[in-house]
């Protein structure tokens, strides 16, 4: 017997919002015992400017969690706790190593009851991290959104948080979709499926233009700088200073753990994507015939998978039920003779392929050509002392071949990033659509932006106005360390 179909409902996501919470994120906690941590990170720029961060949440008191409710009070909680603890760890001239009972007792506890790890995530920054700028406008348009929070009060540092979250609402209506798409799947039903395919292509078209639109307000000097240090986790930063991670002290114990920083990878929305296409991601640097697709990629430890464990457990809990019905490729595949039904699946494919080397371009400007930047520029000391330490380029600071740029997220980001664009184009149906997906479009004769070369050996070549330069043995990710 097959099982049922996932009800949104059960697992907290909205047939309109998707992943976004239903309601609007609370703005502030509204019970007057938390207002010492509203306090903190509504200044929180000039705390961090001053350098009073730590001193000002070493003389907390140690709060419960005990006077939270609803769960739009829990998620603020767990906002406010992680912007903290991020300025906390990384707000000084070198990174703190052991977290405060002011900030651990609280954060586990929220973190407890919203099943997700105690570090700034994905949920964080994006899910649980906006407003409407006007009320009465719809919340779900680029144009009328705000951030409640940010780390260094810029206007870039709110953009990039606000472009993932209107690809959550631009990409909210492909849920219910594909749904749909799986039910008709089951029935038999070709023409159903065909259609839905049809407009989740349309869909995969318009959060690919959202993506494009980050270039406007979101400098990439200001992101990889300021911005970037602030997402950064506790996982592979022993060059940062933190070889064994933090220590989270709760005031009867210290332990140290590790965790990735926040990462698009974290979003359910676009692993939902490859779940219902049935695409298939391996671990990086594992190929196709390496003998780990199927049930054996799917039981594989991966990065993707792995950034589920950092998702809000009723979102990661939908993926794996999702991941256990989803039937679509098959279908497909099995209906190889109707052309309709086949353009269509590889419609999706391709869109979902194009999303994927905008985001590799847009890596390409916002981290690897900074970080040779501020390879050439990091100044080692000054007649004053050693220069604090950038933890923007600190991987830098020792050059070396084997040493690799890595994202927030704590892994090698341009070869997975490229693995998985790559796999995105496996389950095409027919021949052309294979090629079209591997070659791409024919280029065109002016280029406007600079743009990503792959070549037979594996490595990248950047080709911009200032020239061209090699991208090999180089990694990272937008939103990753």
């Amino acid at each position: 017997m097959l099982p049922p179909l996932p009800d949104l409902a059960d697992y907290g996501i909205s047939p309109v919002h998707g992943f976004l919470p239903d309601e609007e994120p609370l703005e502030m906690l509204s019970n007057p015992y938390y207002i010492k941590w509203e306090a903190i990170v509504s200044k929180l720029q000039p705390l961090l400017l001053s350098r009073r961060l730590h001193e000002v949440i070493d003389s907390l008191p140690v709060l419960s969690a005990r006077h939270l409710h609803t769960e739009r009070e829990w998620r603020r909680a767990y906002v406010v706790l992680v912007f903290m603890l991020h300025g906390y760890v990384w707000g000084g001239n070198q990174p703190q190593e052991r977290i405060p009972p002011q900030i651990t007792v609280p954060l586990f506890q929220v973190c407890e009851h919203l099943d997700i790890p105690p570090v700034a995530t994905y949920a964080a920054v994006c899910l649980w991290n906006y407003k409407p700028i006007f009320p009465d406008e719809p919340t779900d348009n680029l144009s009328n959104l705000a951030c409640i929070n940010t780390f260094t009060g810029s206007m870039d540092e709110q953009w990039f948080y606000l472009v993932s979250v209107a690809i959550e609402a631009q990409g909210a209506p492909s849920i219910p979709l594909m749904l749909q798409a799986i039910s008709a799947a089951r029935s038999g039903d070709s023409r159903v499926v065909t259609e839905c395919l049809q407009h989740f292509a349309e869909i995969l078209d318009k959060v690919g233009a959202v993506l494009q639109k980050m270039y406007e307000h979101c400098d990439p000097h200001i992101f990889y700088h300021r911005i970037r240090p602030y997402l950064a986790g506790s996982k592979n930063m022993g060059d940062a200073g933190l070889p064994r991670g933090v220590m989270y002290d709760d005031g009867a114990g210290q332990e140290y753990r590790q965790y990735s920083g926040g990462s698009n990878a974290q979003s359910s929305l676009i692993q939902f994507f490859d779940i219902v296409l049935g695409i298939e991601h391996r671990p990086t640097g594992v190929g196709r015939n390496d003998g780990t697709s199927g049930a054996a990629s799917k039981s594989g430890h991966g990065f993707i998978r792995e950034m589920r464990d950092y998702m809000p457990g009723s979102h990661r809990r939908f993926l794996e039920h999702v991941d256990r019905v989803a039937n679509i490729r098959e279908f497909v595949e099995s209906r190889k003779s109707d052309k309709a039904l086949s353009c269509a699946y590889d419609a999706c494919l391709a869109m979902l392929r194009a999303l994927r080397d905008k985001h590799i371009q847009m890596v390409s400007r916002y981290i690897i050509v900074k970080s040779r930047e501020a390879r050439i520029n990091s100044p080692t000391g000054t007649q004053h002392g050693p220069a604090a330490l950038n933890l923007a380029i600190v991987r830098q600071d020792k050059p070396s071949n084997n040493k690799k740029l890595r994202g927030t997220g704590g892994t090698a980001l341009i070869p997975f990033l490229k693995q998985a664009r790559d796999e995105t184009e496996e389950p095409a149906i027919n021949a052309w659509a294979h090629r079209l997906l591997r070659d791409g479009p024919a280029e065109p004769r002016s280029a406007t932006l600079s743009k990503v070369g792959e070549h037979a050996d594996g490595h990248l070549e950047v080709v911009g106005l200032a020239g061209t330069w090699s991208a090999d043995q180089t990694e990272g990710g937008i939103c990753h360390w």
